[in-house]
Parts: C-alpha cells; structure tokens; sequence
C-alpha cells in the first residue's frame, strides 16, 4: 500500500512508544480489535525494533510503522524488522534519499511552507504536520489547503479525544495521530481491554 492508502484505513493513527517489550503484541491486539489497525511504533526506546518485529509476526492484520526516523541508518534497521511504513519528525535530503531506497513509503514530518514545498518537490503530497498544535493547529491547516490543495496531512502533536474531530471535519486532513488511545496507566496496568475500548471509539471519529 502506498501512504495515501495507508492514512485512509483509519480516522487515528496511534502513536506509541513503547516500553516494555511484553507490551507491544497484547497492545497491538487491543487496538486492532477496536478498529485501530494502522499502529505507529516509535524509535524512542531500546524495544521499539524488536516491538515492530513481534507485532509483525503475531498480529497480522496490523499495518505496523515506524515512528521518529530521524537518521538514514533508522530506514535500513526499519526495512529488517518489517515495517510497512515510516514515519519522520521532518524532513532532510538524506532522510529523502533514504526513503527513496526503503521497501515502505514514507509519511514525513514538515511544520512550514516552506519545508511542504521541499517535501512535495521531493515527491511526498501525504504529509505530517507535526508538532500539530505548536505549528498552528487548525488554523495552519485551514491556511496551507488553499495554496496546496494536492497536499493531504496527517496532523500529529498534542491531538487529544476532544480536539480530534475538529481535525477530521477538514477536508486537507485524512487522518490524526494520536496517542490518547494507550496511556501508560493502561499499558502499566495491562488493562487492555480499557484500551480497546478506547480504540473503538477513536475508530469512530469517521470523517464527515
């Protein structure tokens, strides 16, 4: 699947970060179960690859990312785990060329007009605006659709429950990432049928 497929299969893209390694197959379970099958796992922890790998081979259903690529080598460690797709903070010409040589397509970050217009010249229209509300939020948004109706966003920082809705009503926006639906006081607790309840209803958020 390319991205735009990708970024269409849900309203919410959950963004986790995981911490312990016996967490990541039952969470995955529990988002996949309440509708939330597009998971981005981020590479801020010492289990995050090995997370990838073990929610690839158990739950099959899952379109499983990679979250927080920040360097060329993160795309080649990425590849050999299975991830089916990435996920970057921004966007450099080495992260480029890197994900033009990746067997999963690339979701990259930009937060101005001007990093947009480099991330379209270098062939990316499905694009991150992250951090979402620090970069302007919805206002930002509403402004970059008029000059840029090819491009559509996955906003990504600071999305809660309550403001996600607001995101979907736009029409430049496919989906939100989101990481209210696994708190860590659910995953510490290994209430995973809290969290799929809480998936379910983010799976909900359908666009108008």
């Amino acid at each position: 699947m390319n991205i735009r497929e990708i970024a269409g299969l849900a309203p919410v893209i959950p963004v986790l970060t995981i911490t312990e390694l016996a967490h990541a197959v039952p969470l995955a379970r529990a988002l996949a179960a309440g509708g939330l099958k597009v998971l981005e796992i981020t590479l801020r922890t010492p289990v995050a690859l090995a997370a990838i790998e073990a929610i690839r081979k158990a739950v099959p259903d899952a379109v499983v990312g990679v979250g927080t690529l920040t360097r060329a080598v993160d795309f080649a460690a990425a590849d050999r785990v299975g991830a089916q797709f990435g996920v970057t903070p921004g966007l450099t010409p080495e992260l480029a060329a890197a994900a033009r040589g990746a067997r999963f397509p690339l979701l990259p970050g930009v937060m101005t007009p001007t990093e947009l217009i480099a991330a379209r010249t270098a062939g990316f229209n499905v694009l991150k605006l992250f951090p979402a509300e620090q970069a302007g939020g919805l206002g930002m948004l509403r402004a970059l659709g008029a000059p840029f109706p090819d491009v559509l966003f996955c906003p990504t920082g600071g999305i809660t429950r309550a403001t996600a809705p607001d995101y979907l009503a736009l029409s430049n926006v496919a989906c939100v990432g989101g990481s209210w639906v696994a708190p860590p006081s659910l995953l510490a607790a290994g209430d995973w049928a809290g969290v799929e309840a809480l998936a379910r209803d983010a799976a909900g958020l359908k666009k108008p």
